[in-house]
């Protein structure tokens, strides 16, 4: 290639993608799909009514009534007793948050102050500060509603079970629904949250190849926001349910010899509070930390490309567009262990959780490859034809999509393997 014609090869000849018109109805379309798909779950869980002999041809007698005082005295105190300490928890993320706001405002402002003058860069520490606070908040609603659905599916759970021809149909599908509410609930709003973000501080800086890499390393402060929630709820709850197991085991099975989570042992009632909050309220904050912080690592390297840049603004949201198209594999997965092949014996449960990861691996492996295909550039000129430049090394859309791959099928190895080394049936 001569000289003029290498000045005439800008970013490989790559110019903006007709498809990044797609991206911004399809993420905000998934995050939504996402939302009211967990309502959905919500209204089938909240079907189940806290009566034991709801379940057809079970019977009422005495001691069914006493069953349904007991277990709705006891879904009550786990439920108060889960609320009193993640509020009591949150009002001190609260003030970390805002003390760990203006810490950030204050030295990202001085550290990328103009070397020139001196000048504090004030919009930057500003905007990371608010992409923190932003995640920040979004981690404690995901644990919030994870928290709130796992103590209101229990009780429910245990109903399914007392169903005396269809007990581990009813109690599975209870148990996965509820599950499912967290888990579609948060990726949406974690998409949604995340790309409103990115929309609105897109207006702050130039539309530019240093515009971009700015925007990115401002909105990495959403998943430290998220990590820093989940570091609470999982060390703060992991802690209390520690204590609380220890305790009652040591007072009641030790000392007064009641039976293991015997509920006249006030310290079982504590132990299930712990287990709400660190585990399932605890783990929403982490899933959503481990989403952020992986979202906004994709989102800087692919700012760190001219090539992606010059694509147009839909190659540059290339990761949020897999995670949205994931929540509707997901959904469609999710009647499988359900509807098409449902737990009807307890050997079942390992199978059709398997068959879970094993599906939505194979119909996501598709999906992946033609959004590579459909959002990523090809140059047409340079020294990467075929393919885009990140930094120094000429990738391609077929190598984009391996890199999703190999970690999706990598992630359903990894359970499978340790399901394998851990599970009761090996």
């Amino acid at each position: 290639m001569d000289s003029l014609d290498m000045a005439q090869c800008v970013n490989g000849g790559i110019e903006p993608l007709a498809s990044g018109a797609l991206i911004t109805p399809i993420i905000v379309a998934t995050g939504i799909i996402g939302i009211v798909f967990s309502i959905f779950l919500l209204r089938q869980v909240a079907s189940v009514l806290l009566d034991v002999t709801s379940a057809p041809g079970a019977t009422r007698t005495a001691d069914s009534a006493e069953q349904n005082t007991k277990l709705v005295e006891l879904y009550r105190a786990i439920t108060v007793g889960a609320s009193a300490f993640l509020n009591a928890e949150y009002k001190l993320c609260a003030l970390f948050v805002a003390v760990v706001s203006v810490g950030i405002t204050l030295l990202i402002s001085w550290a990328t102050k103009d070397p020139a003058t001196g000048e504090w860069a004030w919009t930057s520490g500003l905007i990371s500060a608010l992409s923190f606070f932003v995640g920040a908040v979004t981690s404690m609603v995901s644990g919030f509603i994870g928290m709130r659905v796992a103590v209101f599916s229990n009780a429910r759970c245990t109903v399914g079970a007392c169903d005396p021809s269809k007990g581990w149909t009813r109690s599975f599908n209870t148990a996965f629904r509820a599950g499912g509410v967290m888990g579609f609930s948060l990726t949406g709003i974690a998409i949604l949250a995340l790309y409103i973000l990115l929309a609105i501080l897109r207006t702050a800086f130039p539309d530019s190849d240093e515009g971009y890499k700015q925007l990115m390393d401002v909105v990495a402060g959403f998943g430290l926001g998220g990590s820093s929630i989940a570091m609470f709820g999982r060390v703060g709850g992991g802690i209390y349910t520690k204590a609380a197991d220890v305790g009652a085991d040591l007072a009641g099975k030790v000392v007064q010899d009641l039976p293991e989570d015997d509920p006249h042992n006030p310290g079982t009632i504590a132990d299930n509070v712990g287990d709400n909050v660190g585990d399932v309220a605890g783990m929403g904050s982490d899933l959503f930390g481990s989403f952020g912080e992986a979202s906004c690592a994709a989102l800087l390297v692919g700012a760190s490309s001219p090539m992606i840049v010059a694509a147009g603004w839909g190659a540059l949201m290339f990761p949020l567009t897999v995670s949205g198209v994931g929540i509707v594999v997901c959904l469609i997965t999710n009647f499988v262990a359900t509807g098409l092949s449902p737990v009807r014996k307890e050997a079942d449960i390992e199978r059709v959780l398997k068959t879970q990861l094993l599906v939505s691996s194979l119909l996501m492996t598709p999906c992946v490859y033609g959004l590579a295909v459909a959002l990523l550039p090809s140059a047409t000129c340079g020294g990467c034809t075929g393919g885009f430049y990140i930094g120094s090394i000429c990738s391609s859309r077929i190598n984009a999509f391996l890199c999703v791959a190999f970690g999706l099928w990598g992630g359903c190895l990894i359970g499978f393997v340790t399901e394998y080394y851990t599970s009761f049936s090996y």
